[in-house]
């Protein structure tokens, strides 16, 4: 019944979940929307089955919203992606994903997280600043682009 509501009056919140192999193709997919340079969906595959790698995911239905994708080494994760499609954005998918994602890996021990994020890109700041990620370094032309852009490097402390 629940669900019969939730298609007529309104979009119900996505079901966020660990990611598998099998969305490599629908990752490459999103992550070529959202970025200058997509990655493969081999590549995708790849990361998708090592143990250090932390992936989730969130859907409606069978349909891919987001993604976040990191990789542990030691105490520390790197986020290595964070994707939402056109029709996730500006609805919380990213937050209730980031907010999972750091439940789990500090779960699996991490003590801090660390990611790269272009400078321009303001809505990907806000989230991490909502998230208590703090700038701690710069990297010059870090992105290709007609512009070079730079990217900040955040951390956020989880202990």
């Amino acid at each position: 019944m629940s669900g019969l509501l939730a298609r007529l009056f309104g979009a119900s919140e996505p079901v966020l979940s660990p990611a598998r192999p099998a969305d490599a193709a629908r990752f490459a997919a999103l992550h070529a929307a959202s970025f200058r340079r997509g990655w493969s969906a081999d590549e995708f595959e790849r990361l998708l089955v090592e143990r250090s790698v932390v992936a989730h995911r969130a859907m409606a239905g069978h349909k891919l919203l987001g993604f976040i994708i990191s990789r542990i080494a030691a105490d520390e994760a790197e986020i290595l992606s964070v994707a939402v499609a056109a029709a996730g954005r500006g609805r919380g998918t990213a937050s209730r994903l980031l907010a999972l994602h750091m439940r789990v890996l500090a779960g699996r021990g991490v003590a801090a997280i660390l990611l790269e994020v272009d400078e321009g890109n303001v809505p990907a700041r806000r989230l991490y600043a909502r998230a208590g990620f703090h700038p701690v370094g710069r990297r010059e032309g870090y992105y290709r682009s007609a512009a070079g852009a730079h990217a900040l490097v955040l951390r956020r402390d989880l202990v």
